[in-house]
């Protein structure tokens, strides 16, 4: 008798599970149910609607360390399907990945449009079912506690002898109730990648300024990180604040998302270096006026603005007193600003949390607990920083889960 895998979540993970089933296994029948009216959606949003396909990193153990968590994990799944297998899998469907200098990578048409009619493409070559609109209410053993009876809340139901859930991350630990009927652990659901709030602070008044390398460090955590730093309307964004926000999401919901920063804008110049500088500058150019010799090639705009919150007006560096000189100093190497509260970044949320690696067999993705039941993609506790790195866990374990069925369905 014909076997049926039921895939719940039309995403990157779920259809990369139901096209490795359905390919690896022609007699399958394979139905990807999702609960929106739409497929895809965050491959359709991803790198500003080029999708962010995978990133060019090709070792391992550097690749689990941009996942804050499920490392470990991913170190076992990696070894199955990798960087490499995602690019040659594309390019063996006729669509080629380029990379760009920060090691993302892209289809070479720069439009999330060609990864999406790929996967569409492959689903309809494979003949898998694809029904919207369908979302699963619950689900229970089948007859001599073989397969599932799936329930649906539009009253339809189906029996099938695999399920797995690719249905993305949910905000809310109650979503997952329905998870937590077959007995697995949810670890709580908190936001990760958003950026910074700095309600009334005067430095949003420099949206759109950009600073190539700074240091950003929550006050009274070991979190810091290093990278560009995005000055918004609402805030701070920038992958500096997106990393923070991926490894300190416990830390800082527990702070309610409020909490202190500092910000170091010249990582590169050690402070006792920025004086020397000073030093050399009012010895050699004392007659030229602060605003206009920015010596460490920050955005005019933010320079003035700095000059302005150390209360250095309009003068010459030769009267630069000492005073006002270590104002300077300690806005550029050490600021503290007051965020409160948080911003998406863009679509591409992002969820900490999700069903407990230790009760999921990273070789096949298959539940410890409940046979015949396979997790895939971001509904498990794994959560990557951005470039590329979600989209990598999503081929993999849906690549992995796929196999799996494939294997014990013929």
């Amino acid at each position: 008798m014909q076997k049926t895998l039921v895939v719940a979540g039309g995403g990157a993970a779920g259809f990369f599970c139901a096209i490795t089933a359905a390919r690896m296994n022609p007699e399958l029948h394979v139905v990807i149910v999702e609960k929106s009216g739409k497929l895809l959606t965050k491959v359709k949003v991803s790198g500003g609607g080029r999708c962010n396909v995978t990133h060019a990193c090709f070792d391992i153990s550097e690749m689990i360390r941009k996942y804050p968590r499920g490392a470990r994990f991913l170190k076992k799944t990696f070894h199955q399907f990798f960087t490499t297998d995602t690019i040659q899998w594309f390019e063996e469907r006729g669509v080629k990945l380029k990379q760009e200098e920060d090691g993302r990578m892209f289809p070479v048409t720069d439009s999330s449009g060609t990864i999406v009619d790929c996967l569409i493409q492959e689903a309809s070559k494979y003949r898998i079912e694809i029904r919207l609109h369908h979302e699963i209410k619950s689900f229970d053993p089948g007859e001599s506690n073989a397969g599932f009876g799936i329930h649906f809340s539009n009253g339809w139901e189906v029996k099938a002898d695999f399920l797995c859930i690719a249905s993305g991350g949910y905000p809310k630990a109650s979503m997952f109730d329905w998870i937590l009927r077959t007995g697995h652990t949810i670890e709580e659901p908190v936001p990760s990648l958003f950026t910074f709030n700095l309600r009334g602070n005067e430095i949003t008044s420099l949206m759109g300024v950009s600073v190539p390398d700074t240091i950003v460090s929550v006050t009274d955590s070991s979190l810091k990180e290093r990278g560009p730093l995005l000055i918004t309307h609402w805030g701070m964004s920038g992958p500096v604040i997106l990393k923070l926000s991926a490894w300190g999401a416990r830390v800082l919901k527990e702070r309610n998302y409020q909490f202190e920063i500092s910000v170091n804008w010249l990582p590169a110049h050690p402070e006792l270096s920025l004086r020397e500088k000073i030093h050399l500058i009012r010895k050699e150019s004392g007659g030229r006026k602060i605003r206009h010799k920015n010596p460490w090639g920050l955005p005019q705009r933010l320079w003035e603005w700095q000059l302005q919150q150390s209360g250095i007006g309009d003068i010459h560096w030769a009267d630069l007193s000492a005073l006002f000189q270590n104002r300077l100093m300690n806005n550029l190497c050490n600021q503290a600003f007051t965020i409160h509260g948080k911003t998406t970044f863009k679509e591409e949320f992002v969820t900490a949390g999700g069903v407990r690696l230790a009760e999921i067999n990273p070789q096949t993705l298959e539940s410890r607990i409940r046979p015949g039941l396979f997790f895939a993609g971001e509904v498990m506790d794994v959560d990557g920083l951005t470039g590329g790195y979600n989209f990598q866990h999503a081929w993999t374990s849906g690549f992995i889960a796929g196999r799996s069925v494939a294997g014990y369905s013929q």
